[in-house]
C-alpha cells in the first residue's frame, strides 16, 4: 500500500448516520445521528441538522451549505429559510469584501448579483 504522508484514519470518537430528507424544489436537510465505533446510538451527543440547497447567480449555480440549530427534523425545516439566508448572507459579504480589496473600493450589497428565490 502507497504511503500519502496522510494520517487517513476514522476518528471513532465522531462517527455519524446520515440520513436525507428533501423536498424536490427547494432543498435538502441531512440529518447526522451521532453512533459509536460499534454502529449503535452515542445518546451522549446531539444529533447535527444541515441545510443544502442551490441558488442561481450570474455565474451559474451556487451551492450553499449551513448547519441548522434545531432539536428535531420539523425544527430544522422550520428554521431552513433563516439558516440559507444567514449563510447566503455571509457568502456575499465575504465575496465584497474579497472584490473591495482587489478593486480597492466597497461594494453595496443590493449588487450582489444573487437571485435568491421568493425575492
Amino acid at each position: 500500500m502507497m504511503d500519502l504522508g496522510i494520517d487517513l484514519s476514522m476518528d471513532t470518537d465522531n462517527l455519524y448516520i446520515e440520513e436525507s430528507f428533501t423536498d424536490m424544489k427547494v432543498g435538502t436537510i441531512r440529518r447526522l445521528t451521532p453512533v459509536l465505533a460499534d454502529g449503535s446510538p452515542d445518546e451522549n451527543r446531539s444529533k447535527l441538522y444541515l441545510g443544502h440547497t442551490q441558488l442561481m447567480s450570474p455565474n451559474g449555480p451556487l451551492p450553499v451549505s449551513c448547519e441548522i440549530e434545531a432539536e428535531t427534523l420539523s425544527e430544522a425545516m422550520e428554521r431552513f429559510p433563516k439558516a440559507v439566508a444567514g449563510e447566503v448572507e455571509r457568502i456575499v459579504e465575504q465575496a465584497q469584501k474579497a472584490q473591495a480589496e482587489q478593486q480597492g473600493q466597497p461594494k453595496s450589497s443590493s449588487d450582489s448579483g444573487i437571485i435568491i428565490p421568493g425575492r
